[in-house]
């Protein structure tokens, strides 16, 4: 059973400027004496893709939208598990090989629960957010396409 919502926090932010990891892991537990567990997951601008050197990825979102599709995740992964707290920072706009992108977050009073649901978060991120990404390469900019391999791990969720 979920802890009382107003025991739960939530923080949601698409942003340009980059976040410090150590600090938003410790803003997620900070007096909170309930949380015995922590996951988190950081994914970061890769410098080759599908064979191809990258040297700059730019991310677009549709503002409102993206937001209110992140919420919709937050709330499907809180329904599933017992969190007491849920972060999710994503950038926007240019950024460089190596690169924060992404970070999902999750506490709960266990590890399994904080797992399951960061992986849940960012399966679902990675499908249903409405984020697109250009790449800029030797060759020229180029749209990243959706992966299957994204499908299939959101996927797994609608039999658990």
């Amino acid at each position: 059973m979920n802890a009382p919502a107003a025991s739960q926090r939530t923080d949601i932010r698409v942003q340009q400027a980059d976040f410090d990891l150590s600090q938003e892991l410790a803003a997620l537990r900070a007096g909170d004496g309930r949380v015995g567990a922590v996951v988190s997951f950081v994914g970061t601008v890769r410098d080759l893709n599908e064979g191809a050197q990258v040297t700059e990825m730019e991310l677009e979102h549709y503002p409102g939208m993206t937001e209110k599709a992140l919420e919709d995740i937050v709330a499907q992964a809180r329904a599933r598990w017992p969190l007491y707290g849920v972060l999710v920072i994503h950038r926007v706009g240019p950024l460089q090989p190596l690169d924060q992108i992404v970070l999902v977050a999750c506490s709960s009073a266990h590890r399994g629960e904080a797992f399951a649901a960061c992986e849940f978060i960012m399966d679902y991120l990675k499908t249903d957010a409405p984020f697109w990404k250009k790449e800029q390469t030797p060759n020229g900019a180029r749209w990243v396409d959706a992966r299957s391999s994204d499908d299939s791990a959101k996927q797994k969720w609608a039999n658990s």
